[in-house]
């Protein structure tokens, strides 16, 4: 679209001389927005506005939306970009896709150097929201249908929500495995599969980290270490085991996202056995209370939110409890192995997440130094 601006521009809009210790500086909250002040903000009730109405009066406004979207690649947000501009086409979207964990930096810096860009961040990093609304940078605010949100998927007070259910776990393509089909994490260390997996790097996408540590939790460490000896193609980005999957290149893929919805057309099989952990979470979006054009980042709320979007999902689940998922599936909050209130809690435990980070590190080779005994919680069966 010859209106957006370019992604260079957008992404070091605020970066500079400033970066780093303008960062360090935003963690402070404003003197108007502490703690207790963002508690008492009024959140009033939901949205009553039709999209229709949200959508003139967003066009009143001036018509433009920018949106920080947590993703591996530039393009992978594009779906979103061609429903919206299809819904409404005369609002000027400018959709930015990058690392959740370079995004929030990147706001950071701009509010530290008052050079906010994004009207609404949608990100993986769900620390941050807490975090941002205890120093009152969100505006709190309820889309329509905010009550249908399952709990885990919303703020009480209407700072954040997510708008979709995303789930990790492996994959396999059904040609290359044939009859032989791993049917459980367990399965996926047998010496057979030795150089035919691929995976994300653990210790650069924390859901993918998640994944891993209930794999731990499940199988212990001696898991990891038979895994280590596997001979895994690791890559960055939750996509590129699925990449691997689909292009033929490697037989299995872990720590992907992936839907469960039977399919007799897919070349690939996305894997969620009852009794082992797979990994699940709402993506989480606000609308940042500077934000230049706050009716157009509702809009986008609303009408990620309504049941029209929902029931498109590509992988089935919602995260509306009235939005029933196709036949086979349970809503993802009814998969106890799913752990969906898990990766809140262990997203805001930086300390725990940079220690996994580290020891997933050793034992993958991507640092010198190799698992010993001597090494507490990194030997085998530890």
């Amino acid at each position: 679209m010859s209106s957006f601006l370019s992604r260079r521009r957008v992404l070091t809009t605020g970066a500079g001389a400033a970066l780093g210790l303008g960062t360090i500086g935003a963690t402070a909250a404003p003197a108007s927005a502490s703690p207790a002040a963002a508690a008492r903000h009024a959140t009033g009730p939901e949205e009553t506005r039709t999209l229709d109405e949200l959508y003139q009066a967003a066009l009143k406004e001036g018509g433009k939306l920018v949106i920080y979207a947590g993703g591996d690649t530039p393009t992978q947000q594009d779906g979103t970009k061609a429903a919206f501009k299809a819904r409404f086409p005369d609002i000027d979207l400018t959709l930015i896709v990058d690392y959740s964990k370079y995004h929030d930096v990147r706001v950071d810096n701009q509010f530290a150097t008052d050079t906010l860009v994004p009207d609404v961040v949608q990100l993986q990093t769900l620390q941050d929201f807490v975090r941002w609304s205890r120093q009152g940078r969100l505006l709190h605010y309820k889309p329509a249908g905010f009550s249908k949100l399952h709990t885990s998927f919303k703020d009480p007070q209407g700072a954040w929500v997510a708008v979709s259910a995303i789930a990790f776990s492996f994959l396999y393509g059904t040609a290359a495995v044939g009859s032989d089909a791993p049917r459980s994490p367990l399965d996926l260390v047998d010496p057979k599969w030795k150089g035919k997996i691929a995976s994300s790097y653990p210790h650069d996408d924390d859901a993918v980290l998640y994944l891993y540590s209930l794999y731990v939790r499940k199988y212990g460490w001696e898991w990891v270490a038979k895994l280590a000896a596997q001979d895994v193609r690791f890559a960055r980005g939750s996509n590129s085991p699925g990449d691997a999957v689909f292009a033929g290149q490697k037989a299995i893929g872990i720590g992907s996202a992936g839907s469960a919805v039977p399919s007799s057309t897919s070349p690939a099989k996305f894997v969620i056995a009852d009794g082992h952990p797979f990994m699940g979470w709402g993506q989480r979006a606000a609308v940042l209370k500077q934000a230049k054009n706050p009716t157009a980042a509702k809009l986008y709320l609303n009408w990620q939110l309504s049941t029209e979007v929902q029931q498109r999902s590509f992988n089935g689940w919602s995260v509306r409890t009235d939005v029933t998922p196709p036949a086979g599936l349970k809503p993802i909050w009814e998969y106890p192995d799913a752990h969906v209130d898990g990766f809140p809690v262990f997203m805001a435990d930086r300390a725990e997440v940079e220690r996994l980070k580290q020891t997933f590190a050793l034992y993958f080779g991507e640092v010198k130094g190799d698992p010993t005994p001597g090494w507490p919680g990194l030997h085998p069966g530890a």
